[in-house]
């Protein structure tokens, strides 16, 4: 085909009701034939070929500032998961997508970001059809060891915009892991982020702002906040001023129901103020490790819990001498109270801050669901011993009242 038919092809063509014109049907045949030339190709060359059109005809398309306009494929091993992801699968919904995916075959994109210069993707939004693709033998024979991605905020490489795109996608689908989104504010705003840009950009109030800033106890993040460093009355103060308080805890049941703000219907919960927390005077909330790096520091995690009898040593002097925060927590069915569990006996074994709790991930799945249920296991040892009900692995994972901090 001669360069003059071939810009003559792609002239524009006028569609009627939805059918091509004589030439944009000439256009279509033509383009099919190319593709019979490249599937004489090799399959990684194929892939490469096909990437490369698909990223030539989106920059020309009518619908180029939308990513998912062009999905290509990369090998999975140039795919790598953020460390900042709140978003959580509980094992049954995982093994779910595995099966949907096997099943039906990727239908969503993984979405990433790639940085100028590199050749590897950072995952944004899919962290678990990431490790689908990765670690079902299955489905990486199917695929050739690809994943399919789009790209996103080619422009915007500022990683706390990478976190912003992580948080609204995790929102919009209403899930993500509320443990881990005080983390993410802090981050935020140590970079500087101000409340507004924050409840802007993650689609927050600002009271949810405030909410998730109280749970780490750290007066940096609130250091934006407006406080009167003094009292002053006006006119002279004198005892009919003051209010009497009384012993008795029935007057005061109006105004214990007003300041309650998280889990109100939930009639069992314990409360206790963060001060109070064994797990907070361990350095559960810590946000480094001294002397350690972020990969030493999760190895260090994944080792503890792949020991059952230390991880077992551990559990057990959570539950039988951290009160406050067993109360506090185990008592708090919205939350996932498994994953506390584990967070609070690797800070109590071996001072290990939560932050580095993605040492999980680098479990096995067998050594995963044994630390599952030996947690699981002392979860129900405490909940008998204060006379609660003991539940099952799905009811202790708890992803429907997200915004219940506490």
């Amino acid at each position: 085909m001669s360069a003059a038919v071939a810009i003559d092809l792609f002239a524009p063509s006028i569609c009627r009701d939805g059918n091509l014109s004589p030439r944009g049907e000439q256009t279509v045949s033509a383009i099919t034939t190319l593709y019979d030339v490249i599937a004489s190709f090799e399959n990684r060359e194929q892939i490469e070929i096909i990437n490369r059109l698909k990223i030539a005809l989106h920059k020309r398309s009518p619908f180029a500032g939308e990513p998912v306009d062009c999905v290509i494929w990369v090998p999975s091993d140039g795919v790598g998961a953020n460390d900042y992801n709140p978003n959580s699968v509980a094992p049954p919904e995982m093994k779910l997508l595995e099966h949907s995916i096997t099943e039906d075959g990727y239908t969503q994109p993984i979405v990433a970001w790639q940085a100028d210069g590199v050749q590897g993707y950072e995952v944004i939004d899919g962290f678990h059809r990431n490790r689908v693709g990765k670690e079902c033998a299955k489905v990486r024979e199917r695929v050739y060891g690809y994943l399919p991605i789009t790209v996103v905020n080619a422009d915007r490489h500022d990683k706390a915009d990478r976190i912003a795109a992580t948080i609204r996608h995790n929102r919009a689908r209403g899930k993500h892991k509320v443990e881990a989104m005080s983390d993410i504010v802090i981050e935020l705003k140590k970079r500087n982020w101000s409340d507004d840009k924050i409840s802007q950009n993650l689609g927050m109030d600002k009271d949810e702002i405030l909410r998730l800033c109280q749970i780490t106890g750290l007066s940096e993040v609130f250091s934006d906040q407006e406080f009167s460093r003094a009292w002053s009355a006006e006119g002279e103060v004198t005892e009919a001023d003051y209010v009497e308080l009384s012993d008795n805890i029935a007057v005061y049941e109006d105004d214990v129901k007003s300041v309650r703000t998280v889990n109100t219907s939930d009639e069992g919960r314990i409360f206790h103020t963060y001060e109070k927390w064994e797990c907070y005077a361990a350095g559960l909330y810590e946000t480094t490790k001294p002397g350690m790096t972020k990969k030493a520091c999760e190895e260090a995690y994944r080792s503890f819990l792949s020991d059952l009898p230390k991880f077992e040593a551990a559990l057990a002097v959570v539950i039988g001498k951290w009160k406050h925060s067993c109360e506090h927590y185990l008592t708090n069915t919205s939350m996932n109270r498994i994953a506390w569990l584990g967070q609070a006996s690797a800070a109590q074994a071996i001072n290990m801050p939560a932050t580095y709790r993605a040492g999980f991930y680098l479990l096995t799945d067998a050594e995963q669901t044994a630390a599952n249920e030996m947690a699981l296991k002392y979860l129900n040892k405490w909940l008998s011993a204060h006379s609660r009900p003991e539940i099952t692995m799905e009811e202790a994972y708890s992803y429907e009242r997200q915004s219940d901090i506490y």
